[in-house]
């Protein structure tokens, strides 16, 4: 196949470091194709929810959440869940207090469209809604402005540091619950895509995520460039929790437990239409 031929594929993803490790085999063209080449874009998790609404990109990173709103245009991928095993986002506040107290209470959330978001709406229907930054959320708590705060990233592996209490961590509600792991995080490609570049690009984000895997010191290296002042350990910590069997292949376990979720959330009157989940492998 010439050059010409090679279909580009604009790829949108969150800088975060468990992004930047499952892209790095192809930001870096380590894996490579004869059919497809990316190129990629770097965005928050909510802007791309948000830009997924529009059918922007022809491969992005969503929250599980967002999918029943783009799923007229847009498949999920085998390859590239974010999952939390027994942990993950969690409720922080600079008190002490019962899970049963955030009833009512302001809590900063990191966007409406947000997996963590759900959870919590499932756990705890009534509280006050502030959206915030989520890198911003544990100030807005600090301050006062918000009496808890929804924390996603590398914020659950520092809050403590921080002066916070973990009030509530929601994966680890939601195993015990339900003994399923939390999906929070998808990678989604366009319908529109003929079938075998849809097939290409799942194998290509199968085999980065295993090349990172392999690698991980490389690929800890790059992710680091987008991290910010996060310590080295404290990458490869957050990276171990979210890339992971899962995220090379979501298996079994995830389908249910994202339709778990997602009709949940319909039940509840969250999300306005029930959805079947479609996977490419």
């Amino acid at each position: 196949m010439t050059s010409s031929e090679v279909r580009e594929i604009v790829c949108a993803h969150s800088p975060d470091s468990d992004d930047a490790f499952m892209f790095y085999g192809l930001a870096t063209r380590k894996i490579r194709s004869r059919l497809v080449q990316f190129r990629h874009v770097l965005s928050d998790i909510e802007t791309l929810n948000r830009k997924a609404l529009e059918g922007a990109y022809e491969l992005s990173a969503i929250s599980y959440h967002a999918y029943p709103y783009v799923a007229d245009k847009y498949l999920l991928m085998a390859a590239g869940s974010s999952v939390g095993d027994g942990y993950g986002p969690l409720l922080a506040s600079l008190r002490h207090m019962a899970p049963e107290e955030i009833k009512g209470k302001r809590i900063g959330i990191p966007g409406t469209m947000t997996s963590a978001y759900l959870t919590l709406k499932l756990y705890e229907p009534d509280f006050e809604t502030v959206v915030i930054p989520f890198d911003k959320i544990l100030d807005a708590v600090k301050e006062g402005s918000v009496d808890l705060g929804l924390v996603i990233h590398e914020g659950q592996l520092t809050y403590s540091k921080a002066g916070f209490h973990n009030i509530l961590d929601l994966g680890k509600w939601w195993k015990q619950k339900y003994n399923l792991p939390l999906p929070l995080g998808a990678n989604i490609l366009l319908r529109s895509l003929p079938p075998e570049i849809q097939s290409e690009c799942c194998r290509l984000m199968s085999e980065s995520i295993k090349y990172s895997l392999d690698n991980q010191d490389e690929a800890i290296n790059y992710a680091m460039q987008f991290a910010g002042d996060m310590e080295v350990a404290l990458a490869q910590k957050f990276v171990g929790m979210y890339v992971n069997h899962h995220t090379v292949d979501c298996g079994e376990q995830v389908p249910v437990a994202a339709q778990k979720l997602l009709d949940m959330g319909h039940e509840a009157g969250l999300i306005p239409n029930r959805v079947k989940l479609e996977f490419v492998r």
